[in-house]
């Protein structure tokens, strides 16, 4: 096939690529030519230089400043300089590093030329005995990201992957008047990833090469400071870091349209207490486990009484005007607690006021403090630094808003790390609770994280009606608790469904309460169950006080389930006693349609027991307890 050809099937295969990275047409070609040859010629047009401070400048910088200056600079060779619509002036940057975050670590130990190489470019002495943990907090001036999208990929195959360029892309500095582009490209052919750097103007011989780091955020806005920061640092504690309810469309973004009866519309479900309701799910646990005479499985919805879905469902108004009698599992507009960055909007609205001056601690207290990465970048960078002028832990947990299992979720106590996540979605940063209440194992001789998931019954909003399931279930990590290698799963998580060859420590609710008691003779469980409750019910009142579509809206034909997940924080005082009056409980987040495989192992007569409270009304004081 000749050559010509083979250029047009490149460009019919890259086409889509370089056009969503605006990579001018007139270098497509040349790029084409270079890749096919593999030819790497930055080195003939442009020179990396390391750059030097004197005594003086070392003196005067703050470690916050040090940390954002470049190593190397990269400047412009060619005596002509080099001109943006010659179409030879497009160059090929490789990859030095690949990584998925949860494995960055373990490559850095283990390939020391990696690390070596990695210690030259962020400026790290190779002799340094801290030089993983260095380059792992340096790395992020340097590294990108990109995610693979396919159908067939799993969820976990298709998290973030990052990258770090070699020497000459890594050089590339930061100017909010750029000269260059730098953009990521994969030559499908060979499933090879580079970045192509070219010039956006004319450049001269000694020009420094530079690129906008977040060409994507416009000079005007206001948290382009922020996201600036690992590359030039800004005092930004002046700024205000309060926080505001936004307008009733942000509830709605990225949502699809729900409708909801009106008051005239609503009518509780009418059935025959003589014949068992009919339930359609689409949940194996339910199919398998209730059991119950007063209830019989049907193959089809349209014959149910009662639809227990494993999808949203958004047709409320239907529901209520063609088939009034059925019940469904869901409310209209209930993704306002099972969101994260909604969840935390709603829980503040129990606040009277922000934070404490002196502490900053947030309120209300059970809700740990956390802020919405792409809309309040700039409050949560003021934040940040308010924190650390008045030298209080910075440890947060950054979040994904809607994924579930741990995904793309990290903790680290680096603003640069934190402002450069979002770049892989959409993230909330919440605080770690760095003095949790812990657990002892006594198979590991050592006290571990844990957190406590409460199965939550909504019968009705309004008036609002719910219930816990009084049979808790625990989480435990697999490692002694300690504030350092954040990136150790084990040790800080306590999700272990999804781990390969990591152990599920299994204690029931019951036996857990024994050694409660052991452990923490002072600390009646009744009384930290009283203060769990009151925060459920607390959420549940912010979350269904209001209108569409900021707020749960009523619908008698709605049941839902819900799981809470919590953790206990040890609240400062100033003496070091630790009874149940300082065990503060934080809630973490709320899940759709939890997993209750283990409720169900544990407890056989576990849906039995909800389907009887929730439809029949049915309430065993055993079982349930009333949310107030």
């Amino acid at each position: 096939m000749d050559g010509i050809n083979l250029f047009n099937q490149f460009v019919a295969l890259h086409k889509p690529q370089l056009v969503a990275s605006a990579v001018p047409q007139h270098f497509w070609k040349t790029l084409y030519h270079k890749i096919t040859t593999e030819t790497f010629d930055a080195g003939q047009a442009l020179q990396l230089m390391l750059i030097e401070y004197d005594d003086e400048e070392d003196e005067l910088a703050s470690v916050e400043e040090k940390d954002c200056r470049p190593v190397f600079a990269l400047s412009v060779a060619q005596d002509e300089g080099l001109q943006a619509n010659d179409p030879n002036n497009i160059y090929l940057v490789d990859h030095c590093w690949t990584f998925r975050l949860n494995m960055a670590r373990q490559q850095l130990e283990e390939y020391e030329h990696l690390c070596n190489r990695l210690c030259a470019i962020t400026g790290i002495d190779l002799e340094d005995n801290d030089r993983v943990d260095k380059v792992m907090k340096k790395m992020w001036k340097y590294c990108q990201s990109y995610t693979l999208a396919s159908d067939q990929l799993s969820d976990e195959d298709r998290q973030p992957i990052w990258y770090i360029m070699d020497e000459v892309g890594s050089a590339v500095g930061h100017s909010d008047e750029p000269n260059f582009r730098l953009v990521p490209f994969l030559h499908l052919n060979t499933q090879t990833t580079y970045s192509l750097l070219f010039p956006i103007k004319d450049v001269e011989c000694g020009d420094h090469v530079c690129r906008d780091y977040v060409e994507y955020v416009s000079k005007e806005a206001e948290e382009r400071k922020a996201l600036l920061l690992p590359w030039s640092h800004v005092d930004l504690s002046k700024e205000s870091f309060l926080q505001y309810e936004p307008s009733a469309e942000y509830f709605n973004t990225g949502h699809i349209p729900e409708t909801y009866a009106t008051e005239d519309d609503m009518q509780e479900p009418q059935f025959d207490r003589n014949e068992p309701l009919k339930v359609y799910t689409e949940y194996e646990m339910v199919q398998e486990h209730l059991t119950s005479p007063y209830f019989s499985l049907v193959d089809n919805p349209e014959s149910a009484d009662i639809l227990w879905l494993t999808t949203h469902y958004k047709n409320f108004a239907e529901l209520s005007q063609e088939t009034p009698n059925k019940f469904i599992n869901q409310f209209p507009l209930e993704y306002i607690i099972t969101i994260k960055d909604l969840l935390s909007i709603i829980c503040r609205r129990a606040a009277v006021e922000h934070h404490n001056k002196e502490t900053l601690e947030t309120y209300p207290l059970w809700l740990p403090a956390t802020y919405n990465l792409k809309t309040e970048i700039l409050q949560f960078a003021s934040y940040y630094q308010n924190r650390s002028k008045k030298g209080l832990d910075n440890h947060w947990i950054i979040k994904p808003w809607n994924l579930a299992r741990g995904m793309d979720t990290h903790i680290t106590d680096s603003l640069a790390q934190i402002v450069r996540l979002p770049s892989t979605g959409p993230k909330i940063a919440q605080k770690y609770i760095e003095n949790p209440v812990l657990f002892y194992r006594s198979s590991l001789d050592a006290q571990v994280k844990f957190d406590i998931r409460y199965v939550v019954l909504l019968k009705s909003v309004r008036p609002l009606e719910a219930f816990i399931h009084r049979k808790f279930y625990l989480r435990f990590s697999n490692k002694p608790f300690s504030l350092d290698h954040f990136d150790d799963y084990e040790k800080h998580f306590t999700v272990m469904n999804y781990q390969d060859d990591a152990e599920l420590h299994h204690v029931k609710c019951e036996q857990f309460l024994d050694l409660w008691q052991e452990q923490y003779p002072q600390n009646a469980w009744s009384d930290i169950e009283d203060k769990i409750c009151s925060m459920l019910y607390e959420m549940l009142e912010c979350a269904t006080k209001g209108s569409a579509p900021s707020a749960i809206q009523p619908c008698p034909q709605s049941r839902a389930v819900y799981a809470a997940d919590i953790m206990l924080d040890w609240i400062p005082s100033c003496n070091d006693t630790k009874d149940a009056s300082k065990m503060q409980p934080k809630l973490l987040e709320v899940n759709w349609t939890p997993d209750c495989k283990r409720a169900c192992d544990y407890y056989p007569e576990f849906y039995n027991d909800i389907f009887k409270l929730l439809f029949l009304n049915e309430a065993n004081d055993e079982v349930f307890r009333l949310l107030q």
